[in-house]
């Protein structure tokens, strides 16, 4: 079987002209001292030989410019029958002779009862496993129900697939040579510190890292802020409390400075914690170390509480999230019962995808109605919400309201005037959603003397971000950390990591940030919350099917209930709000 690895090709525009440049110095020479003893113009020669400096330059110009195209060009692995890779960045693509040296794990006592540790060279993770091809069908049945994992290998069949994570036999950094940093940038999410714990725990126990850095303060800490040295000792508590022990910011990133102040510290390690901004950061900070030569990993782990992520499976702390939004949803339930046409509102994160609102909704069974960014609503008018609310509050007696922090901006801005702002990570700043959608429900209901509503407003948004992981995501948490340590070890740079189909993988950064994962409103998950919360989509067909036309077809996978789900039921079954039942 043939493999093939290949980037963009560049062709240099002069590549024929100066094939050794001894030779072109040589025949230059020759050519001005033939000039010269024939009489010729010195203006001649002087252009002549202007003209060959001018190509010259010309040429090592398109040379870089090729260098720098190759550099960021998508490292890509072709297979026979469609299977394709996109593998990450390695130390050794741009650091000749790298030396390696054998795993230290395998003298770690807490590894010996492992039968295989180690993973395979050839080991990759499909990013969608379709069962349209009859030879794909069988091949993954037989994987799935015979096995507990979907690992597949060069010669599996087609698709898109990604390194797997793990430990390798071979490392290329030795323990104590390892100078490593952390960092953390972005808003607050549960599982911060408990990935900080297990960086830091997972370098010293696992392969005997001793030199471990925490920058304060975000990116700017790099340059701007002092750092501080990070023990099993000093973390090892950390995890049961919520935020960031090293500080957070937004902003505040200067590649050149930044860079710069990794080489001058000797730090040879890089793990980056932080949102689909801070992964952008964390690109272009490799590029600039790959273009200098620097022997340094530099590793993202993705945060955000939105699980708005398109590779990976689920972001950490998401679980955490849509748990703590039942003691907001309850509170509202409490709240809209105990009086006459109460009415709760409860808004939930949630900029641009409505999975925390989405699944805190099916997991209380006490919501009446959800918003999100993904599905479009309107007011006024048959068929609106105000109509389904007021026809609610005639039918139970109470109502209550969740909606994501997204929804309706279109709505607010037209009744509003604002300008488009944004923060210092280039994230929109939002309107309230919540307090807006209050004072229309109240304007509404404000002429309807027999109907007296009375409507109570819950924001847990920043309770929520503060609190510790629960048991779900610190596990999580610490496969995350281990998962990057080991890719850093063996000397893989410029990958996020994260889990794909189930299993953990190395993703290049450019996956990680080209767009954003979103709610299927045409998805069956969708239809199971409609049917929960009994509301009106607020949408016909068609417009549902438009607002979902820019998303890729689903593909099948294979349960190993032996029933057919989509791709959006594959996240449902990782996910704290699956409940066979549905």
């Amino acid at each position: 079987m043939t493999f093939t690895e290949t980037t963009t090709p560049t062709k240099p525009t002069f590549s024929l002209l100066f094939s050794s440049s001894s030779a072109s110095n040589a025949a230059a020479s020759s050519s001005l001292s033939n000039s010269s003893s024939i009489g010729s113009r010195p203006n001649h020669v002087l252009d002549l030989g202007s003209s060959i400096e001018s190509l010259k330059l010309r040429l090592e110009r398109t040379t870089r410019m090729g260098s720098e195209k190759k550099r960021r060009s998508p490292k890509i692995v072709y297979g026979d029958g469609g299977y394709v890779l996109e593998d990450v960045p390695h130390l050794a693509d741009y650091i000749p002779n790298l030396p390696t040296h054998p795993n230290p794990l395998q003298d770690n006592p807490a590894y010996s009862v492992v039968k295989q540790f180690f993973v395979n060279a050839d080991d990759s993770v499909a990013q969608k496993v379709s069962l349209s091809h009859p030879i794909i069908s069988s091949f993954y049945k037989s994987v799935i129900l015979h096995s507990d994992n979907i690992v597949v290998h060069k010669d599996s069949p087609r698709g898109t697939h990604f390194r797997r994570a793990g430990p390798r036999q071979r490392v290329c950094f030795e323990s104590d040579e390892v100078r490593a940093c952390i960092v953390t940038c972005g808003g607050l999410c549960p599982g911060l510190n408990t990935v900080i714990r297990e960086l830091a725990c997972g370098l010293s126990h696992m392969y005997g890292v001793t030199k471990i850095l925490g920058i304060e303060g975000g990116y700017r800490g790099f340059y701007a802020r002092n750092t501080i040295n990070l023990t099993p000792k000093c973390v090892n508590g950390i995890h049961k409390r919520g935020g960031t022990i090293l500080g957070t910011s937004r902003g505040g990133h200067d590649t050149t400075k930044i860079v710069n102040s990794i080489q001058d510290r000797g730090i040879n390690q890089v793990y980056v914690i932080g949102g689909d901004g801070t992964q952008k950061g964390a690109s272009v900070i490799f590029e600039e170390i790959q273009r200098r030569g620097l022997k340094v990993s530099v590793v993202g782990i993705p945060k955000t509480i939105d699980n708005d992520i398109e590779v990976i499976d689920k972001s950490f702390g998401f679980d955490t999230a849509v748990e703590e939004a039942q003691r907001a949803i309850n509170a509202a339930h409490v709240e809209a019962e105990s009086t006459e046409y109460g009415i709760g509102v409860v808004k939930l994160m949630g900029r641009n995808s409505g999975f925390i609102a989405m699944y805190a909704t099916l997991a209380s069974r006490d919501v009446d109605c959800c918003l999100i960014p993904e599905s479009p609503f309107f007011l006024e008018g048959k068929g609106g919400l105000l109509e389904y609310i007021e026809k609610r509050l005639k039918e139970n007696g109470h109502m209550v309201i969740v909606v994501a922090e997204g929804a309706g901006q279109e709505l607010i801005a037209e009744s509003v005037r604002s300008e488009n702002r944004e923060d210092a990570s280039g994230n929109k700043q939002l309107l309230d959603v919540g307090l807006w959608l209050s004072q229309k429900i109240k304007g509404y209901f404000a002429g309807k003397k027999k109907m007296a509503i009375n409507l109570k407003y819950i924001d847990p948004t920043y309770m929520i971000r503060a609190v510790p992981a629960n048991a779900s995501d610190n596990v999580y948490c610490t496969l995350l950390a281990h998962s990057a340590i080991h890719g850093a070890m063996a000397g893989y740079t410029g990958f996020t990591v994260g889990p794909v189909n189930g299993r953990h993988a190395y993703i290049p950064f450019p996956r990680i940030t080209e767009k954003q994962k979103k709610v299927v409103i045409t998805d069956r998950m969708w239809a199971r919350l409609l049917s929960s919360t009994n509301q009106p989509s607020f949408m016909s067909n068609r417009e549902a099917e438009e607002a979902n036309e820019v998303e890729e077809p689903q593909l099948q996978h294979w349960d190993v209930e032996n029933s057919w789900v989509d791709e959006q039921d594959d996240l449902d079954y990782h996910s704290p709000a699956h409940n066979g039942s549905l």
